[in-house]
């Protein structure tokens, strides 16, 4: 059974395929995240997933049932937002109405009554880390606050799927940390989560399976270790400092099998990074830092490095 199945999805703007044939699945239990460049399609392709815009081909189907039957985007809008809960970059939350009503107002959206919801609001408010904050309007929290008072939002129709654009964007750390605790409590209860991000970390931290998507197009897809071992050398040498760059270009290149820079940084990858090390003790001058490969690396080798003003 598949919560989310979208099959070769397109979608053009002005001539401009944002969406080109990108495929994905999603199924009960399961975080995927979907992680590539401003620009890449990530925040198109969820627009489409929910109805609020059209694709030019494709298919979008929820909900597969045993007899193989789906619901469908967008014959199916209604039926499917009824079973979806939604976070989405901005806050989408009524300046006017304090946390308690936040809550209240939108769980009428779906038909909750009055005693349903006099149950789940509490709950939901405890959930969020925000019971002693539940009169407060939302210009009265801080970013996290408000972030965590979205997600208990999109919560209040107990969703089996939760599609997750970039939730904490603009976030501290502590915040950003307490956002990723309340989202593992809801997979260990067996939800399952749509997730876009442009948090390496947060990927590696939630996600069982990575899409990695870049100008419309899948690139690659699998678990976040996986795709690592797959695409990368295990360790990573950084040198910067004084002098760095030229050795891109020395003899020190030798030990690596793939060097880069980035600004004054001099990233070496390699299968093993001992004789390089070593060979680097003759320049105590510069500062290294050893370390695994990770999906940052990944994200940079399947993208590039280069700064893109096209999203």
């Amino acid at each position: 059974m598949l919560l989310l199945d979208i099959r070769d999805l397109v979608k053009s703007y002005g001539g401009t395929r944002v969406v080109d044939g990108v495929s994905l699945a999603i199924a009960p239990g399961e975080c995927l995240g979907v992680i590539g460049p401003n620009g890449a399609g990530k925040t198109t392709t969820i627009r489409l997933a929910l109805g609020l815009s059209a694709p030019d081909s494709g298919q979008i189907r929820f909900f597969a049932r045993a007899d193989g039957t789906a619901l469908e985007m967008p014959r199916d809008a209604l039926a499917i937002k009824q079973r979806l809960g939604v976070v989405s970059q901005f806050d989408s939350l009524d300046p006017d109405f304090s946390c308690v009503e936040n809550l209240f107002v939108f769980g009428r959206y779906f038909g909750l009554g009055r005693a349903a919801l006099a149950e789940r609001v509490p709950r939901l408010l405890d959930f969020a880390a925000l019971a002693h904050n539940a009169d407060a309007r939302p210009a009265e929290l801080s970013g996290g606050m408000r972030r965590r008072l979205s997600l208990a939002r999109a919560l209040i129709n107990d969703p089996d799927l939760l599609l997750l654009d970039e939730p904490t964007t603009g976030l501290d750390p502590q915040a950003r940390h307490l956002m990723w605790e309340r989202l593992q409590m809801l997979l260990a209860q067996g939800k399952s989560i749509l997730l876009t991000t442009h948090f390496m970390d947060e990927a590696e931290r939630l996600c069982q399976r990575l899409l990695v998507i870049d100008r419309g197009r899948k690139i690659a897809e699998g678990a976040p270790r996986a795709l690592i071992a797959e695409h990368l050398e295990p360790e990573v040498v950084e040198l910067y400092g004084s002098g760095a760059l030229a050795l891109a270009r020395s003899p020190l290149a030798d030990h690596a099998e793939r060097v880069e820079t980035s600004g004054e940084t001099v990233f070496f990858y390699t299968r093993h990074a001992r004789a390089l090390l070593r060979a680097l003790e003759a320049y105590p001058q510069l500062r290294t830092l050893h370390r695994p490969a990770n999906l940052e690396d990944l994200f940079l080798k399947l993208t590039g490095r280069k700064i893109r003003d096209d999203g």
